[in-house]
């Protein structure tokens, strides 16, 4: 890639859903978004709206693929398995304060998840979609869930995959990531 022309990766999480309203954790059960997610997903296509992109990725469950399709990009998407959300074992659909009844001080960060994936495993297949978007021509989209999201950003930003915890991601929310010079950056964050 020339050192003009570097890709920018626009990020966007799904839109609400009662899940993620209530706090549970949502891995790889399959839920809509709530007419109020139907909108947020609207809003965000807006400010996309003549933006041409390279590449479309998309998580395959519903509630991506759906904010996806209301923010006017579906016709070009691809799915793409590695944007699929954590899977949070045995605490799927729990949220974290049930969780700390039994494991104080746990993060999906840092704590085991029973039945479920690593994060380092989660880490490896968000590098394998950085490197998808670094070889593209142009800049490029993915619409996925929080989890996986924040993992992304960290590894684009070159970090621990833990520092994810650190990316507040709001729902469909426009996210960009690009770069300062040579290094990866986050160049706007959580924007309506």
């Amino acid at each position: 890639m020339s050192s003009t022309h570097r890709n920018r990766l626009f990020v966007i999480r799904h839109g609400a859903t009662e899940w993620s309203r209530t706090g549970q954790h949502t891995g790889h059960t399959d839920i809509p978004l709530l007419p109020e997610g139907e909108a947020q997903a609207r809003a965000t296509g807006a400010l996309l709206a003549n933006h041409e992109f390279a590449l479309v990725l998309t998580s395959p469950l519903q509630r991506a693929r759906q904010t996806c399709e209301l923010a006017g990009l579906s016709k070009h998407a691809r799915i793409e398995p590695n944007l699929i959300e954590w899977d949070y074992g045995d605490y799927e659909g729990r949220t974290s304060a049930q969780i700390h009844e039994t494991v104080p001080d746990w993060t999906v960060w840092t704590g085991a998840i029973p039945g479920g994936e690593t994060i380092e495993h989660v880490a490896a297949r968000a590098d394998a979609v950085i490197a998808r978007v670094l070889a593209a021509n142009g800049d490029c989209i993915v619409f996925a869930h929080g989890h996986i999201l924040r993992t992304l950003v960290a590894r684009w930003c070159e970090l621990d995959p833990t520092e994810g915890r650190r990316f507040v991601l709001d729902p469909a929310t426009l996210c960009i990531l690009g770069w300062e010079h040579d290094s990866r950056a986050v160049l706007q964050w959580n924007s309506r």
